[in-house]
């Protein structure tokens, strides 16, 4: 296989790890490029074992004897490796797990697919924190949701930080795109899902109602971090649902409070 040292952290050949760092950047490139980037040794692992290609490797020596067996099954693709300042210089972040991996993007399934036999769904409204994003996908795999669905204006499941919080659990849990939204909540209702989001507003059931309802199928929608579900979205639901808090604690983290749900209605 082709494995390049590279001591110029401007050579072309590895502009797709460019300053990193960057989000508008990484936004403007990843999509129009049809890649993303999967960080650590664990998570390129994952990536390939979900049927992802992988355009180019970069990463330190100690990591391309790590996945030597990785990249051994991808003889044509090129591994790029430095030294550790190198790859500091070129990423703009120290690579401290070791490895990157610059992946082809799969084309998403639609939904239909998606929905194909589950019975317990997550969907994100949007959601912009990539942590958040990153964060409840790896509850959702915990806790054996079936599959989640992002709005058009939530961030992106592949992008770099959700990836690297998600553990890589986001090439686990199928998930795609729901689009036009919210009115494809119809589209729920008609596949036989009862469609239940959380929320902060008056005249809500509890979390622990909704569980004693014991829905045989169920998704659970968690509004943006700042204003929760829109108003659209509310007057479309089955039902409304909070979870009860103590000690004049008012509201979770949606990380927090997905990891909550799921549990509860596992």
């Amino acid at each position: 296989m082709p494995r390049v040292r590279i001591t110029d952290p401007a050579d072309d050949r590895v502009a797709d790890y460019t300053r990193l760092t960057d989000v508008s950047l990484r936004k403007r490139r990843e999509p129009e490029r049809g890649m993303y980037i999967a960080e650590s040794n664990s998570v390129v692992r994952r990536a390939v074992e979900a049927g992802h290609r992988p355009r180019s490797f970069l990463m330190n020596e100690r990591s391309a004897e790590a996945l030597d067996d990785v990249l051994s099954g991808f003889p044509d693709v090129p591994v790029y490796w430095g030294d550790d300042d190198v790859l500091e210089s070129l990423t703009g972040f120290h690579l401290h797990r070791g490895a990157l991996a610059a992946m082809q993007r799969p084309a998403l399934p639609d939904v239909a697919a998606v929905l194909a036999g589950a019975r317990r769904v997550a969907i994100l409204e949007d959601i912009v924190d990539h942590t958040n994003v990153g964060a409840l996908i790896r509850s959702a795999a915990a806790m054996g949701v079936d599959a989640v669905l992002v709005t058009p204006r939530c961030a992106d499941p592949l992008y770099r930080r959700a990836i690297r919080v998600s553990m890589g659990t986001v090439f686990q849990v199928p998930w795609t795109r729901i689009d036009p939204w919210p009115v494809s909540i119809g589209t729920l209702q008609d596949a036989g899902f009862v469609v239940a989001g959380m929320t902060l507003g008056e005249g809500a059931i509890t979390l622990d109602e909704l569980v004693v309802e014991d829905h045989e199928k169920l998704a659970l929608v968690f509004g943006s971090e700042g204003h929760g579900l829109t108003r659209a979205t509310e007057q479309r639901l089955d039902r409304r649902v909070t979870i009860p808090m103590m000690d004049g604690v008012d509201s979770l983290n949606v990380a927090a409070a997905s990891a909550v749900t799921f549990y509860a209605t596992r």
